[in-house]
């Protein structure tokens, strides 16, 4: 059931994280993969921007969802960002992933119609390296027929070996509960 989501603060310093006693769950994903609509799904409230041109999260974002803290960081691939400007968001994002004690698990928001990258390999490897879980949120259900999703979602797990996979549409309002109740029940209540 969707409920109220709220915005704590945006942080890009350790010393600017905020600080509170609840279980986080970081979201990464590209940057037009769908996060901000994913979140969106999970409240009753417009909360994260959502924008036609990708990107646009530069900072980590964390929003209170009542039994946890939920994290949104900058979307990869190929933002209209300075080589720089790129740089010192892999490293937000690195410290953030590599010290915050709270973190429960990692959320991969991806474009159903896409194909797991090295990208996403690569956070696979490290959140099984760093022993925390990863589920995988694959957005935009609705641009396929249930068939295809089906098959969409086993070939990532075969692929993967991942076996939390879901898939979700912010258009048809489908997935999102489903995700956030596995999350509650695996990682938080866990």
């Amino acid at each position: 059931m969707p409920k109220q989501i709220r915005f704590i603060k945006s942080a890009v310093l350790e010393k600017d994280y905020p600080v509170h006693k609840k279980a986080e769950v970081a979201i990464a994903g590209r940057s037009n993969a769908g996060k901000s609509s994913f979140i969106n799904g999970l409240a009753t409230n417009k909360i994260a921007k959502v924008s036609s041109t990708p990107g646009k999260t530069r900072l980590l974002n964390f929003f209170d969802m009542d039994s946890f803290v939920l994290v949104d960081m900058p979307g990869y691939g190929f933002a209209a960002r300075s080589g720089d400007e790129i740089r010192d968001w892999h490293k937000m994002i690195e410290v953030y992933l590599n010290s915050r004690e709270s973190l429960a698990g990692l959320i991969l928001v991806m474009d159903i119609r896409r194909s797991w990258s090295e990208d996403e390999e690569l956070l696979r490897r490290f959140s099984e390296t760093q022993g925390f879980p990863l589920a995988v949120v694959l957005t935009k259900a609705d641009k396929m027929s249930r068939s295809q999703m089906l098959q969409a979602i086993n070939k990532l797990k075969k692929e993967t070996g991942l076996s939390a996979v879901f898939a979700t549409s912010a258009l048809k309002k489908t997935g999102q509960e489903e995700v956030e109740d596995y999350i509650y029940d695996n990682w938080i209540k866990a």
